[in-house]
């Protein structure tokens, strides 16, 4: 396979001076410190043990630099992933048991299979198909859900799992009695440190200082013995991600395809957008399927060493490019730095309060929901705004991948119920205007600036299948009157297909019935090679489409009933002139 050659990887592609190495170290080094921490919440996040969030930033993190397009994307756990496997997998086993685990790693696996199919073939568009509706809906409602299941361990409480959002609320309010004060000590001080360094300054490391101050609180606490204890992480098998086979039951396949393809289409999303903002910052040039084939031999390559599902993080590349990277190896080195940071801070590892985790989850969580997302749809996007409240829901209600689908399906229904509509507008030449230029009619005076012969008329949109029917009655519509001839102008009818040719066949024989003609302006290359092709452009006879509108107002005004012209009061064409105006009128 051409992908895996090599001279192809982008480690290899780029030269690694004595200047670029340096830069590439630091760069690295940065990165490591941030992704200590959020490797930690990240992995909690997912329903994973924690150090499952440090695998996660190490295996993919090295083979997405090496196969990967991008010279400065970190891959990696993030907020939507770790979000969208806890969402999917919550409902089928109890989030950090061994089947959890197992689940996430097949489901790893799986994605990675999918993204690499989808670089392989050149298919990266299917990621653009979630909008930002859905996006605004998913995020926002995974946040909920894990600001909610991390309340347990922010108040220090223990509950049953399962039984989904009611049922966690629920055993919360029946266990309010076991609230460990020494827990939400500890939680609250991790909120407050990160809440207040993010606002001093984003660059710091406000999650990582946030964690260390509610890990002092603790260990304060635990010298006053009359303070209840504080649950720890615990034992931390090992620091390096352990080998293992990802596997599945055949019989549930079918159930994780789906689970999957929605966590493929979230994760390629993130990694390509994040991956162009950064080119664009950079002047670098981005090969799109390059990269998805890099993410998918990632996640594959990691479900082996017990990393979950990965892709482009913003808290990471972002960072990565400002601190002056040069070459992907400074996402290699980031990883190995990683490992070294977590062996010397092993010890310390296993002592991290669960309160403070948590609380660095509601943090977290909290800052995911798109409040400004909604508001903006509000005021510009009502039905958008349906799209993200309907998703927003699903998360909460529905198995993940099912509220991805209906906020996506609703998405694409509202955009055919769009294109289905096409702009049909009535125009007339503005009097104003030296050229006459043609107008709406709405906005030079109304219908009485119209030729009572000739309707004027623009379409705005593409003549298809879904859009034929409309146009037919519109077009209807528009033959009630007088006016038994119609110029359209067709340059911004930027497609159109069988049904839609289908369409203006029908208005002409209409229009010829009733004696009058159908005549075009400027169509698209495109739009009259099908009317040659099925024979419509021979139907309409020569000197019927034009490139110029004084030709075709030139060859249509010859065509009028003079009689007509003669007593016409608007003089709406310059032809007009040549014939004799109406007595007392105010045209000619």
């Amino acid at each position: 396979m051409a992908f895996l050659s090599a001279g192809k990887f982008p480690v290899l592609n780029f030269p690694l001076t004595g200047a670029t190495l340096r830069a590439d170290v630091l760069a690295g080094l940065l990165g490591a410190v941030l992704s200590l921490p959020q490797g930690i919440a990240f992995g909690t996040l997912a329903g994973l043990p924690p150090e499952y969030g440090i695998y996660t930033a190490v295996v993919p993190c090295i083979v997405a630099a090496m196969f990967g397009s991008s010279r400065h994307v970190v891959s990696g756990p993030t907020n939507a992933n770790s979000l969208a496997l806890f969402a999917a997998l919550s409902p089928l086993a109890i989030p950090g048991s061994a089947q959890y685990i197992a689940f996430a790693l097949a489901v790893t696996a799986l994605v990675g299979l999918m993204q690499l199919a989808v670089g392989g073939f050149k298919l990266g568009w299917v990621a653009d198909f979630i909008s930002p509706a859905v996006l605004i809906g998913f995020t926002s409602g995974a946040a909920i859900l894990i600001g909610l299941y991390a309340l347990p361990d922010f108040l220090g409480i223990t509950i049953e799992a399962g039984g989904g959002v009611i049922g966690l609320l629920t055993k919360l309010g029946a266990h309010l009695d076991q609230i460990n004060l020494s827990a939400c000590l500890v939680g609250a001080t991790t909120l407050l440190v990160s809440f207040a360094l993010a606002k001093v300054s984003r660059r710091l490391p406000y999650m990582l200082m946030g964690i260390v101050a509610g890990f002092g609180m603790a260990e304060l606490l635990a010298l006053f013995p009359a303070w209840q204890k504080v649950a720890r992480i615990g034992d931390i098998p090992s620091v390096l991600p352990p080998f293992s086979v990802p596997w599945i039951e055949p019989a549930m396949l079918p159930q994780f395809i789906s689970i999957a393809g929605a966590l493929s289409i979230v994760a390629l999303g993130q990694s390509v957008s994040i991956a162009k903002a950064i080119a664009q910052r950079s002047g670098q040039h981005l090969d799109v399927d390059r990269e998805f084939v890099g993410q998918g031999l990632s996640n594959i390559a990691g479900s082996f060493f017990s990393s979950y599902v990965s892709c482009g993080s913003l808290n990471r590349s972002l960072p990565n490019y400002l601190a002056g990277a040069k070459t992907p190896m400074a996402a290699v080195l980031s990883a190995l730095f990683l490992v070294a940071l977590a062996f010397v801070s092993r010890p310390l590892l296993e002592r991290l309060p669960m309160a403070a985790i948590g609380a660095l989850l509601v943090y977290i969580a909290y800052g995911l929901v798109d409040v400004g997302g909604f508001r903006r749809l509000a005021r510009h996007h009502r039905a958008d705004l349906g799209v993200a409240l309907v998703t927003f829901g699903g998360m909460l209600f529905l198995p993940f991948q099912q509220a991805i689908i209906i906020g996506s399906a609703l998405s694409l229904l509202l955009y055919l119920n769009r294109t289905a509509h096409p702009a049909v507008r009535t125009l007339a030449p503005d009097p104003s205007t030296e050229r006459r230029t043609f107008k709406p009619v709405e906005e030079i005076g109304g219908a009485g600036r119209e030729c009572p012969q000739l309707k004027l008329v623009r379409i705005e949109g593409s003549v298809y299948f879904g859009a034929a029917g409309y146009i037919t009655r519109r077009l209807h519509e528009m033959r009630s009157g007088a006016q038994k001839h119609m110029l359209v102008m067709v340059k911004s009818m930027n497609f159109i297909d069988l049904a839609g040719s289908d369409v203006w066949e029908h208005e002409l024989f209409a229009r010829r019935q009733i004696g009058g003609d159908l005549y075009f302006h400027q169509p698209r290359p495109d739009v009259r090679a099908l009317w040659r092709r099925t024979g419509f452009e021979e139907h309409l006879g020569p000197g019927h489409v034009f490139e110029s509108k004084a030709e075709a107002l030139a060859t249509i005004h010859a065509k009028l009933d003079p009689d007509i012209c003669a007593t016409c009061a608007v003089r709406a064409f310059r032809e007009c002139g040549t014939v004799r105006p109406a007595a007392g009128g105010p045209g000619g």
